[in-house]
């Protein structure tokens, strides 16, 4: 990925925030048997885990990478030969079209807006016991939100037949590269124009990504 130093971004709690925010992640192989292999998945940051690894590959430990854990379908796991060799995550967070028409100024050319982050690591591959916990804490993770939170436990011996034909892994960072392009490039003035755009419910309107426009302004 392009990385400018414009959109390059190193904040470990704005990192931790898109990855928990956005948790459907594509997650990248290249193996000696398939090439390469690309699932996609639900991760979650593990929190009992310290930050490690390096913003943009620096391999600084004073730039904090997280600590991702998830799980695939044993037959997917095995195309992946997860645990064998590094792989790449990617979380995508608010995006969107930018019409030209949008910055009431000329000379502008349509783009995109985006936020996404890349983590890199080498997975390592779970027990039974330790997959089961995945499956139970993406299911609180999710369920968390309602009044009534449903729980794996409600039907576990139904689960724990199907959790046998699951790999859980813990994929801890070596590598994270973070970008956010969000018109850091432009006016302030011009920025605030388009977020109005895209709250105005108009076409290609994404109130989350005008939002994502105004915060990242307020960073120091």
């Amino acid at each position: 990925m392009l990385q400018q130093e414009v959109f390059r971004v190193d904040d470990s709690g704005w990192i931790r925030d898109l990855a928990r925010a956005h948790p459907w992640a594509t997650l990248v192989s290249h193996t000696a048997r398939h090439g390469l292999v690309v699932s996609h998945l639900p991760v979650l940051v593990d929190d009992s885990r310290q930050d490690t690894g390096g913003i943009g590959g620096t391999g600084d430990t004073g730039g904090a990478g997280p600590t991702l854990i998830g799980h695939l379908a044993r037959a997917d796991a095995e195309q992946h030969e997860l645990g064998s060799h590094e792989v790449v995550v990617v979380l995508q967070g608010p995006h969107g079209y930018i019409s030209p028409v949008w910055y009431e100024e000329t000379p502008h050319v349509p783009t995109w807006n985006f936020t996404v982050l890349h983590v890199h690591g080498r997975p390592e591959v779970l027990g039974p016991a330790d997959t089961y916990g995945v499956l139970s804490a993406t299911v609180d993770h999710f369920e968390d939100r309602f009044p009534e939170p449903w729980r794996l436990a409600r039907v576990e011996s139904h689960a724990r037949r199907i959790a046998a034909a699951v790999t859980g892994f813990r994929l801890p960072a070596t590598k994270v590269t973070a970008k956010a392009k969000l018109g850091q490039d432009e006016r302030e003035e011009v920025v605030l124009r388009l977020a109005r755009a895209l709250e105005s419910g108009r076409p290609y309107a994404s109130p989350e990504l005008a939002r994502a426009m105004r915060d990242i302004r307020r960073k120091p």
